[in-house]
């Protein structure tokens, strides 16, 4: 008699007013697998794992654990039966250590020995290695998420829910995780991946499930399937089209800074000696291990950190996309209208004609493709796809001299991904200057005309070559 799947959801509906994010959903994981769930933005992927995980409660349908029909009213009672998630928006306390993120919301009483020896137990069975006594909001962005996944694993987690688990990562580090979760599910686990990255899927998976509009559309072996039909399974007929360039035609210098220097939050050093130039009328890419000062340099070039050593000059019309959207880039309780008139905060003065803004929001939804019901809805009811071509219409709508791009399409759709690249290429041809950081290297080799990479705080323009960039990342001459 074959084993159950560790987990399934069968026939799932889940209705939120009159929108349907789920009508028909199913999927099974294999004990002992990796499982990924891909398709677009707003297809129903979270919103199916955050019932398996105890988040949401299902309209209709059965939801099974090792076979047997369970209900889960809390993410509590999922981690009870050996179910544990790790979000794409971070759920540590900051303030915290590493060890008391992990002991938080267990029982008795909380022992500091005892708490460090079993975080450093968790993470060397997995393979991945965090300091216990790390103050958890200080901890670079891929360290934080081995701290979410040590986290859910301590607490018993036999299936584990990643979502988009490796947009936050540079490629080596992408690649450690893979490695780490493979290992986890050949020693008896269960992985799912929610991703709409198809060679992702492929290359990390036993098995991949495709959600469209709330339904399973797909569901088989990744060693029999392969990226075309999972992509039309995902999107129809529709595939992505890297936006058409002609050669870029360099113009003035808009961004010139000359051997910055930065600290982080907590006074470490990150930017040491960074050089940058950037035109007009180009794509300057950024590439960098994370850690590495790509996130503080932005951060200077986008006026938004003062340095502390170095020359810095920049255009006074400047726009800036950061990657985390909903803590430095929208406030989602506000309307679309409300955070399109954000743009400027703190430099612009007057009084704000709020009739002028809501027509201008109509204006750049339509030109940008948000998908809204209108100006007046709240930026939290809009998928994620549909925030960032917010925030892009926001600082592009009226072009700037130049802008700072930062992981644009971070857990993105093919489509929502192919439109943010058209946006980005059409204002490097109406004369912007666009510097684009992304942990994705394809990304940044489709869309850049120059590259620097920078290494332990330091620039250094490279060629447009992936193993110069790879090499370069890794401090290799």
């Amino acid at each position: 008699m074959s084993e159950p799947p560790a987990l399934s959801l069968e026939h799932i509906a889940r209705r939120f007013g009159s929108v349907e994010a789920l009508v028909d959903a199913s999927l099974s994981v294999r004990a002992g697998t990796v499982h990924a769930l891909l398709g677009e933005n707003g297809a129903g992927k979270t919103t199916l794992m955050r019932i398996a995980f105890g988040m949401l409660r299902p309209d209709a349908g059965v939801i099974r654990i090792a076979g047997e029909p369970v209900s889960l009213t809390s993410p509590a009672a999922a981690l009870a039966r050996g179910v544990g998630m790790v979000h794409q928006h971070f759920t540590f306390v900051p303030a915290m250590t590493v060890a008391e993120n992990v002991a938080l919301g267990g029982h008795g009483r909380y022992g500091r020995s005892e708490a460090r020896a079993h975080v450093e137990d968790v993470a060397r069975r997995v393979g991945l290695a965090v300091d216990p006594d790390a103050r958890a909001g200080d901890l670079p962005v891929g360290a934080q998420q081995r701290l979410e996944i040590v986290k859910a694993l301590a607490r018993g987690a036999r299936t584990l829910i990643l979502d988009e688990p490796t947009a936050v990562l540079a490629p080596p580090e992408g690649h450690e995780r893979r490695a780490a979760l493979r290992g986890f599910a050949e020693r008896g686990g269960s992985v799912v991946i929610i991703t709409h990255k198809l060679r992702e899927a492929l290359a990390a998976a036993d098995d991949v499930t495709v959600l469209r509009r709330g339904r399973t559309i797909f569901t088989g072996s990744t060693a029999t399937v392969g990226a075309d039909e999972l992509a039309r399974a995902m999107i129809g007929d529709a595939v992505y089209e890297p936006p058409r360039r002609t050669p870029s035609v360099p113009r003035d210098v808009v961004i010139e800074a000359v051997h910055l220097a930065a600290a982080d939050a907590r006074g470490a050093l990150r930017v040491r000696d960074a050089s940058v130039t950037a035109r007009g009328g180009e794509i300057l890419g950024v590439a960098g291990v994370e850690g590495a000062g790509q996130h503080e340099l932005l951060r200077m070039l986008a006026g938004r950190l003062k340095p502390s050593r170095g020359k810095l000059r920049i255009p006074e019309r400047i726009g800036f996309v950061p990657e985390d959207r909903h803590r430095d880039a929208l406030v989602l309780d506000f309307t679309l209208y409300e955070n399109l008139a954000l743009r400027g905060a703190g430099r612009a003065r007057g009084r704000i004609r709020w009739p002028a803004v809501v027509e201008r929001t109509h204006q750049v939804m339509a030109q940008f493709d948000v998908r809204g019901a209108s100006p007046n809805e709240q930026a939290a009811a809009l998928s994620g796809g549909n925030q960032q071509k917010l925030v892009l219409a926001r600082e592009l709508g009226d072009l700037p001299t130049a802008v700072i791009v930062e992981n644009p399409t971070r857990g993105l759709d093919i489509a929502a991904t192919a439109a943010i690249h058209r946006q980005l290429v059409a204002a490097r041809d109406a004369g912007a200057a666009v510097v684009l950081y992304s942990s994705d290297l394809d990304e940044v080799l489709s869309l850049a005309d120059r590259m620097i990479v920078m290494y332990q705080g330091s620039t250094r323009e490279v060629a447009l070559n992936r193993d110069a960039i790879g090499r370069a990342m890794l401090g290799a001459s």
